[in-house]
């Protein structure tokens, strides 16, 4: 079935780049390097993107050059072998992440950050090189080599930057957890990569409450039997245990006088260790390389994002969501990064605006969620805080509806370029994204990234344009998994990627393709509304239910019971003081019929004290389907991995009344 949205072929855009704007963007420059260095010239994006796809070996290789990317040895051909998995890139490469970064050390600041413990700072570069020379001496002298691991328990501050670069520049494999996570949660993914030393708070300040994290930091120390050292970074005291590991404070090893060393490393030596959400069963441990993350970045944030140095660049994110590897990669284009520890939305969903303004923040990104919120809570950005500084303004996490670009323009800037990127945990980086050479139109991502050869498939297997299909990816992505970590015959990393289509990614969200190459995500693939033979994400119902004033947050879950004929419960969370009649259930049905179809009118319509969230800000709605399907809560959802598990209870009694009540087969 065709999906459209009110902004389909008919409608104009809300944004175009002024004719300056476009020619002093980095794309535009890309696109003048490749006529003078390669005589390419392309008079579209669709044409420059279908070369990047045809033609991967001298897309990655263009990349390369045009970003300078240094290599300690000569390289081979930038695409060798284009297998998926398995396809190896340019051979004989050695480089190193830090590498990249610190080639652009010069006077101004690294980092500025700030959060509701920390009063703004900020870092030169200068500093920057100083300690991550410092702790990687240190992680040398505990016996720290290429290829161990080094782990951490930390928020998003300086230190968890300093420390990452650290052990990038050592060859040391990195693995980040937030410290809202739970020691479950925690051990379920370092056991699985066995680190020799962990970074730690001792606890974080959120959402106006400071929060102990001393007994579940002694919990992985005892539960981490390969740890041979700890650094305690921050104050305060913690218990060590009875054995191993030393522990070490972060302030002696920080400020020791050290010369940096870089260690060059082949293409594909592995960076860091991500995890998938970790909703049911032990999260998938991925595994990215040096190489592919730097050549990937370097293209996603200087050509999709238009960041160079002398911006300053902040995404709202935990330490825990992939965003706070992207971010970093601000580093690698020689922009200041700006990180801020604390609650989107405490003491007000002002506070994040008032940060761009502290930070002089030119290129801000948050998830779709963070501006849902600010229009729920009656923010004005440009009220409360100066954003004329501001040239780009990113969100993902979820589809951003097309009330939020309006709102966006409205109350931020009416000049603003609006970048919506979509991508994941799995390659680091996006498949669609922005150009500011190209315009914007409301609900929609502006196109397919260069060398990213998406495609929207039908059952089949057939590509779809202006219809909803499969997300897939057809061609291999430098950034794409190595392996994942400890997956010897690659067997899980099959059944997780390439399990449906022999051969091509399929990454799990419907997408449609429009005609002029945007895009618009339409949710999880594996969350769909199915309803008469007519499938749908769940995004346009979300969009269509929360605009009702009196809802704060949906969740739907649509089932079927043994072939039977689906039953769909909407869940709303809604304003305190208002209740679910029948006239607010009588709205949200009519809004549904209208805006969607009859077919998609919820079966029942429940009121929910909280929507189920992960740590990184998705509804579970898988996990709630397969709960209301009679699985036991233990085998779909993790508590440790989520925001607020403690919501679960309430799920878990309403799906007993549910099954109760289902019709029998």
């Amino acid at each position: 079935m065709t999906q459209r949205s009110e902004n389909d072929a008919g409608a104009g855009p809300i944004w175009t780049p002024s004719d300056r704007f476009a020619a002093a963007s980095e794309m535009a420059a890309y696109l003048r390097w490749l006529a003078e260095r390669r005589g390419l010239r392309f008079d579209r994006y669709e044409a420059l993107w279908r070369w990047s796809v045809e033609q991967p070996g001298e897309f990655w290789q263009s990349i390369w050059d045009f970003f300078d990317v240094a290599s300690a040895a000569p390289v081979g051909a930038a695409l060798a072998d284009a297998r998926m998995p398995g396809a190896r890139w340019f051979d004989g490469a050695r480089l190193n992440y830090a590498q990249q970064v610190f080639r652009h050390a010069g006077a101004g600041p690294a980092i500025r950050f700030a959060g509701e413990a920390a009063p703004p700072g900020e870092l030169s570069w200068a500093q920057l090189e100083r300690q991550v020379a410092a702790v990687a001496a240190a992680l040398r002298d505990m016996g720290v080599q290429p290829g161990d691991r080094v782990a951490a328990y930390l928020p998003n501050i300086p230190e968890a930057v300093i420390a990452f670069l650290a052990a990038a520049s050592i060859g040391a494999v990195w693995s980040v957890c937030a410290p809202e996570m739970g020691a479950v949660a925690v051990l379920d993914r370092l056991r699985q990569i066995e680190p020799k030393v962990l970074f730690a708070v001792g606890g974080y300040r959120y959402g106006g409450r400071d929060h102990d994290r001393g007994g579940v930091l002694c919990e992985l120390l005892r539960g981490l039997p390969s740890l041979q050292h700890w650094v305690r970074v921050g104050t305060g005291e913690v218990a060590p245990p009875a054995a191993p590991p030393a522990a070490h404070r972060w302030a002696d090893l920080s400020e020791r006088p050290a010369d940096l060393r870089i260690e060059p490393l082949p293409f594909d030596h592995p960076l860091w260790v991500v995890y998938s959400s970790g909703t049911t069963g032990l999260p998938k441990p991925i595994v990215h390389g040096h190489g592919g993350i730097v050549v990937e970045h370097l293209k996603l944030l200087g050509l999709h994002c238009n960041l160079r140095a002398g911006d300053v660049f902040h995404w709202y994110s935990s330490s825990g969501w992939i965003m706070w590897n992207v971010q970093v990669g601000g580093l690698l284009r020689g922009a200041t990064i700006a990180l801020y520890d604390g609650a989107a939305g405490w003491p007000d969903y002002g506070r994040l605006w008032r940060f761009v303004d502290e930070a002089g923040v030119t290129a801000f990104g948050a998830g779709a969620a963070f501006f849902a919120s600010c229009m729920k809570a009656g923010v004005e950005p440009a009220a409360v805080a100066d954003l004329s500084r501001l040239a780009m303004l990113g969100s993902t996490g979820s589809p951003l509806p097309p009330e939020a670009y309006e709102w966006i323009l409205r109350q931020v800037r009416a000049d603003l370029w609006i970048n919506p990127i979509a991508g994941g945990t799995d390659f680091a980086s996006a498949f669609f994204g922005g150009n500011s050479m190209l315009p914007v139109h409301a609900g929609e991502m502006q196109c397919r990234c260069l060398g990213a050869k998406v495609e929207a498939f039908d059952d089949a297997g057939r590509p779809l344009i202006d219809e909803v299909g499969e997300l897939v990816c057809t061609a291999p992505l430098p950034s794409m998994p190595l392996y994942l970590w400890g997956d010897l015959d690659g067997l899980r990393l099959h059944e997780s990627y390439f399990d449906v289509y022999p051969g091509v990614w399929r990454h799990g969200d419907w997408v449609r393709i429009t005609r002029r190459g945007g895009a618009v995500i339409y949710g999880r693939s594996d969350a769909t509304i199915n309803r008469h033979g007519i499938r749908m994400g769940t995004s346009d119902l979300y969009r269509l239910v929360e605009a009702e004033p009196e809802v704060l947050d949906s969740l739907v879950v649509d089932l079927e019971h043994l072939g039977r004929e689906s039953w769909m419960t909407l869940f709303v969370v809604l304003r305190e003081g208002v209740a679910l009649d029948d006239a607010l259930a009588g709205r949200l049905r009519q809004a549904i019929r209208a805006g969607l179809s009859p077919h998609h009118v919820p079966t029942e319509i429940v009121r929910a004290p909280e929507v189920p969230r992960t740590l990184s800000g998705k509804k579970m709605e898988v996990p709630i389907k397969k709960l209301m399907l009679g699985q036991p809560l233990e085998a779909v959802a993790n508590p440790d991995a989520m925001a607020n598990a403690h919501c679960l209870a309430w799920y878990r009694e309403f799906a007993a009344r549910h099954l109760a009540r289902r019709p029998q087969a």
